[in-house]
């Protein structure tokens, strides 16, 4: 004990262990459970933390992060009525197999997280004043010009959205060039556009030597990545297989560690150009050349990022301070989609709140009809776990003893 650093004796500490395991045998049922997951080595291999959430203890932990195996440790404990769980579809896959009697609650905290991503998504379609690098143009497109969209089932959509999203970063990225040119010629020094437009100054440095933006930097493609085996996949896509899941198994052989998700995406874009798309009202949607107006923060002068303001567009007004609520402002007046976000946001948080369920069949309802895509998109995965989310609105269960253990365990990793 002494090596440990635990200023105890042996006889001390084999009574606690004893007295613990005492308390542990008396009671062995397990009636509220949260699930997570936990890291053995963060973005390789991933455990299951299992919780008992009226003792507020961890009960178990499981050596992988699988459908199949927590619903296996679900079958031992028939008496659960109660399991509390984010929004991992592997982890509803597992409770509904190994424990069909418990109810799933959803967490809150993880609904609130999802609902500012979604709302992040649909800002980022009108411009990302974030300096980020962009993404290949794509094929279809053509700047300044009207384009023919497919009134086409969800995949379309989801692939629209991309190219929406595209061309908004595009823009801003040549706005902002064109903004940091103009003040170089006025004869402003770099350090002055640098406090002016919040880049970094060899950012600015290295945009002024060229007279277009500068393409992005490729990343080197790592085993994770269909990007490495690149010509391997030419080849065979050449040779006339394109069957997906052939060259999953194929590539996997060769040392790929990436998922067959990643893949197909990849082989999306080979296919775009052959595959016959069924005949459809065509829509003329006007893509303009010139970027929608973009919110101005009033404290700096500096464009407010899509990150910043999805942040903003979840919190209530009374925890506002006098700076957020001028960003606030200033992004109502720039844009009428964050206004219609920010009601749907408030409302879906006073639901939560309030758990009253009797409204929120209307609050899906109007999130669908909003017009606004990525709304349309978080009331589709809400439906997908409609049960889990109705269950968040009523129970009082919630996964944050859950992923305080969860920290707990890390803060125990990192001492070690």
């Amino acid at each position: 004990m002494k090596r440990l650093g635990m200023p105890a004796s042996d006889d001390t500490i084999i009574r606690h262990l004893k007295r613990r395991m005492a308390a542990f045998g008396a009671k062995t049922t397990v009636r509220v459970a949260g699930i997570d997951d936990w890291a053995w080595r963060k973005g390789c291999r991933y455990g299951t933390v299992i919780v008992d959430l009226e003792r507020r203890e961890v009960i178990d932990i499981l050596r992988d992060r699988s459908a199949s195996g927590t619903a296996e440790w679900l079958r031992r404990h028939p008496e659960l009525e109660v399991v509390s769980r984010d929004r991992c579809g592997l982890y509803a896959q597992g409770v509904r197999e190994g424990a069909p009697q418990a109810r799933q609650v959803a967490d809150r905290f993880h609904l609130l997280q999802n609902l500012r991503e979604t709302i992040e998504m649909q800002l980022s379609r009108s411009g990302r004043p974030t300096g980020r690098a962009l993404l290949p143009e794509a094929e279809d497109e053509v700047e300044g010009a009207a384009t023919t969209v497919s009134l086409q089932p969800r995949s379309n959509q989801v692939a629209e959205h991309r190219d929406l999203t595209r061309q908004a970063q595009r823009r801003s990225r040549q706005a902002i060039f064109a903004e940091v040119k103009a003040l170089r010629d006025k004869g402003m020094p770099f350090n002055a556009i640098a406090k002016k437009t919040g880049y970094d100054r060899r950012s600015i440095k290295s945009w002024l030597q060229h007279d277009e933006p500068p393409p992005r930097r490729a990343r080197t493609p790592t085993p994770c990545s269909p990007n490495y085996f690149w010509d391997y996949l030419s080849q065979r896509w050449a040779a006339g297989c394109v069957h997906g899941r052939v060259l999953f198994d194929e590539i996997k052989l060769r040392g790929y560690a990436g998922s067959f998700s990643h893949l197909a995406r990849f082989l999306a874009k080979w296919r775009r150009p052959k595959s016959k798309a069924a005949p459809s009202i065509p829509v003329i949607v006007p893509f303009p050349a010139k970027a929608e107006t973009q919110a101005i923060d009033p404290t700096t002068g500096w464009l407010i990022s899509p990150i910043i303001a999805a942040a903003l567009c979840i919190k209530p007004r009374g925890l506002l301070t006098s700076a957020q609520a001028a960003k606030i402002a200033a992004l109502k007046s720039a844009s009428s989609d964050f206004t219609a976000m920010r009601q749907l946001a408030m409302r879906f948080r006073g639901l939560l709140r309030n758990k009253d369920t009797g409204k929120f069949d209307d609050w899906l309802t109007d999130a669908h009809q909003s017009g606004l895509y990525a709304m349309q998109r978080f009331v589709r995965t809400l439906r997908r776990d409609i049960d889990a989310v109705r269950n968040a609105l009523k129970e009082s269960w919630s996964s944050g003893q859950t992923e305080g253990q969860v920290n707990r365990l890390k803060t125990l990793k990192r001492a070690m």
